[in-house]
Order: structure tokens, then C-alpha cells, then sequence
């Protein structure tokens, strides 16, 4: 397929570093000329023995799909900060909304907890 090769030019990048995630957006050249853009999400993760290495996905985007990739990554990110808004809600957080709910609901049913180390 044609700009996947490694001989494809690059034009112009931008980095975007994001806790342990970068993400890179460059424009390279096709064999005909014309430009197209790869998003590379690279990773850093660690083998069994503690060594170091790095997982990459990338996307290849052609111009033709521009508008409709600009418009459905729009689309879904307004959904997503209508929905939960722009904070930022962590796994912690949301492990002690749970953890909260579930005492609420046990509170509620009539039964009563009791810790047996109380009971000593």
C-alpha cells in the first residue's frame, strides 16, 4: 500500500507527550507525491526481566478521509465532555464512588454490618 514504506518522506511532525503515552503526528510524502498523516501512540511498558520497550499503534490517515475522520473524532469528543465533562475522574476514584454506593445500598436494605473484631 502505497506510504506505508519506511523510504515514505517525512515532512513535518508535532510530538504531544501525555503522561506515559506520546503521541506522534507526522506528515510524510507518498511515492506520488502527495502527503498523508500517521498518529503513532507509543507506549512505555517493561518485559518480564525489567527491561524497557516501547508498544506503537499507528493510524495512516489519507487526505480523502480527512473531513470525515475531523468530524467523527469532534463528534465523539463532544459527546464525551457532555456526558462526563473535562475532569479528569481517576480508577481511584471511581473504585471509592463504587465502594461508597454498595455501603449505601447495604445500609439501606435494613441489614446492619458488624465487624466481628468489634465483637472482641
Amino acid at each position: 500500500m502505497e506510504g506505508h514504506d519506511n523510504k515514505s518522506q517525512e515532512i513535518f511532525s508535532k510530538i504531544l507527550r501525555a503522561g506515559r503515552r506520546t503521541y506522534f503526528f507526522d506528515v510524510r510524502s507518498t511515492r506520488a507525491e502527495d502527503y498523508f498523516l500517521t498518529i503513532t501512540e507509543s507506549k512505555r511498558d517493561f518485559n518480564e526481566d525489567g527491561s524497557p520497550f516501547y508498544k506503537k499503534h499507528k493510524i495512516y490517515l489519507y487526505k480523502e478521509d480527512f473531513q470525515n475522520f475531523k468530524n467523527a473524532l469532534s463528534q465523539v469528543t463532544d459527546f464525551i465532555i457532555s456526558e462526563k465533562g473535562e475532569e479528569i475522574i481517576s480508577n481511584s476514584e471511581n473504585l471509592d464512588n463504587k465502594s461508597e454506593e454498595k455501603n449505601q445500598k447495604e445500609s439501606d436494605s435494613g441489614i446492619t454490618e458488624v465487624d466481628l473484631e468489634d465483637l472482641s
